[in-house]
């Protein structure tokens, strides 16, 4: 193996992931709706955006956070090949997640100059990126993954290896994740519910970003 990741880009996704608890995961189905529910999330406490490709308007969404709302840091989600890991970043992405790994994208990410986080839900998958040069993971699906108990588990071994668990955590046990030495941060699917978007409640969607960023937060921290 010829190439490894940057040690400086492990740095440059710490600094992300601790600009706040939660990332919300957005899955945005109108660009008209990017703009005011991005500003809602960072009024609310919440700078770091990842917005799902899983959607028609995904990149021109992550387009109109990137230029017209400045303290947002918005990122790529469900990025499956590196061709979308490049549409992704020419729209603007700060930085990148996928929901697994392939070699190819564990490989074009080495070549980047955008930050990005894999996702893993196994041992073996972890040890893929590490020998790579990765030490910062998605852990998805969380939940049905095995949760705070197999996080706790990949401490041992894995001492130096942290993640951002996304999937099936909400606000009532964001914390219980937090309170591991080894997560950084929490994916969040809640901060965005249906009915407020269909609303356009922004002022309720900042409402549960400061929600979240008090409740999220376990005891001590």
């Amino acid at each position: 193996m010829n190439n490894l990741l940057p040690q400086d880009m492990t740095f440059r996704i710490d600094q992300l992931c601790h600009l706040g608890p939660v990332i919300p995961v957005l899955t945005i189905d109108n660009v008209e709706d990017a703009i005011p529910m991005a500003q809602a999330l960072v009024e609310g406490g919440l700078p770091v955006l990842e917005v799902t490709l899983r959607t028609s308007a995904a990149l021109k969404a992550i387009e109109a956070i990137a230029r017209h709302v400045p303290e947002a840091k918005v990122g790529a989600g469900t990025i499956i090949t590196p061709d979308d890991f490049k549409r992704a970043v020419d729209c603007g992405s700060s930085f990148i997640v996928s929901p697994g790994i392939t070699t190819e994208l564990l490989e074009y990410g080495i070549s980047s100059d955008i930050p990005f986080l894999p996702g893993i839900q196994t041992v073996s998958e972890m040890m893929e990126g590490i020998q790579r040069g990765y030490k910062r993971f998605k852990f998805f699906p969380a939940e049905i993954s095995g949760g705070t108990n197999t996080l706790k588990a990949f401490q041992g071994p894995f001492s130096d290896v942290h993640f951002c668990p996304t999937g099936g955590i909400r606000v009532n046990t964001a914390a219980d994740y937090l309170a591991l030495s080894n997560v950084m941060c929490v994916g969040g699917t809640w901060l965005t519910p249906a009915d407020l978007v269909l609303a356009k409640d922004w002022a309720g969607i900042a409402a549960l970003a400061k929600q979240a960023c008090i409740s999220a937060r376990p005891a001590g921290k």
